[in-house]
């Protein structure tokens, strides 16, 4: 990563922190909760009203960074991609071999078309693979039995 994409990140989440501490410090409107903490006297560090007027500069200059971060991280980032977005992705490292797919062990098509949906007949029939077993025979089914008869394991009524 860029020196300065880490610097801007650096910036943001400092100023990130810095917004969610001044919002938090501020004091409502009636509520008087900053009184519980100790800025409620009028003999405080900044006077009467100042911690309040203090208080919103600071939070309006860490929302102005805050914006002007993420505006500058936007334009790092972004910076220098001037193909289109389907150039990098998830995608990027898919094959871009389009042929039809085989059946395993089978000979390769006659004409070797690489053209997806192209109809083509292989030349000879494809031979079994030696390492694919053969497919189990299939049992024959049992005979139907003959009128009057009751197939073997059912009780005759």
């Amino acid at each position: 990563m860029p020196l300065m994409l880490k610097l801007l990140l650096a910036v943001q989440v400092i100023s990130a922190l810095a917004i969610i501490v001044l919002v938090l410090l501020q004091q409502g409107k009636g509520a008087d909760m900053g009184s519980a903490f100790g800025s409620g006297s009028s003999g405080s560090l900044f006077g009467a009203t100042g911690a309040a007027n203090f208080l919103s500069r600071a939070t309006k200059w860490a929302a102005v960074v805050f914006f002007a971060s993420t505006a500058g991280l936007a334009y790092v980032s972004h910076k220098g991609t001037s193909g289109p977005a389907v150039d990098s992705g998830v995608m990027q490292s898919f094959p871009s071999d389009r042929s039809v797919p085989q059946v395993p062990g089978a000979a390769p098509a006659a004409g070797g078309s690489s053209v997806p949906g192209a109809a083509s007949v292989p030349a000879s029939p494809a031979k079994p693979d030696a390492s694919v077993p053969a497919a189990p025979a299939t049992p024959a089914a049992p005979a139907a039995p003959a009128t009057g008869e009751t197939p073997a394991g059912t009780p005759a009524k």
